[in-house]
């Protein structure tokens, strides 16, 4: 096995780490936290860790087998889409609900995971040559930024949730 070979294996190995880790602690702060805003953000991150985590080992075990990245691969990840979560959260938000300093710690270290699994993906992404492994690489880096700005949305959610009620409402008072 090439050089180049066992480098992506252990970069696959360093991804599926990195994934695994990232959806248990989204699990267990999804079960740990009562506030519903948290747990459905939390819930659906740890879902798309998870397909991305099933993708990665795809590819690990393949090229474990045949020694090179597959010429085709599936570009695309169901992943849950944040947008429609948000907005089905803005429907049915309840402002009382308090958020305790372990939901806010956990925001912020989520933060930080997406924010380096982001720059991980980034990094790989343009340290390769083959087109669809560097398309690969890019798609999950995407994801990655997906989750941070979710996550960040989050944060500020639990700031101020009345604020940020406001904001997703996007009220004016316009004299109109």
């Amino acid at each position: 096995m090439s050089s180049s070979t066992e480098k992506r294996i252990k970069a696959l190995e360093v991804a599926l780490n990195n994934e695994s880790r990232e959806r248990d602690f989204y699990l267990k702060h999804a079960e740990r936290t009562s506030n519903s805003f948290g747990k459905l953000m939390f819930q659906s991150i740890a879902k798309d860790e998870d397909e991305h985590y099933q993708k990665i080992l795809e590819l690990h075990k393949n090229l474990k087998e045949k020694g090179k990245w597959p010429e085709t691969i599936p570009l695309k990840v169901k992943g849950v889409d944040m947008k429609a979560v948000l907005k089905k959260v803005v429907a049915s938000v309840d402002t009382s609900t308090k958020v305790d300093t372990d939901d806010m710690e956990a925001v912020k270290i989520a933060i930080d995971f997406e924010s380096k699994g982001e720059k991980f993906y980034n990094d790989l992404r343009d340290s390769v040559d083959d087109p669809i492994e560097k398309e690969f690489y890019g798609m999950l880096a995407s994801m990655e930024r997906e989750h941070r700005l979710s996550l960040e949305d989050t944060y500020d959610y639990f700031k101020d949730p009345e604020g940020w009620y406001r904001m997703k409402e996007k009220r004016h008072l316009d004299g109109g």
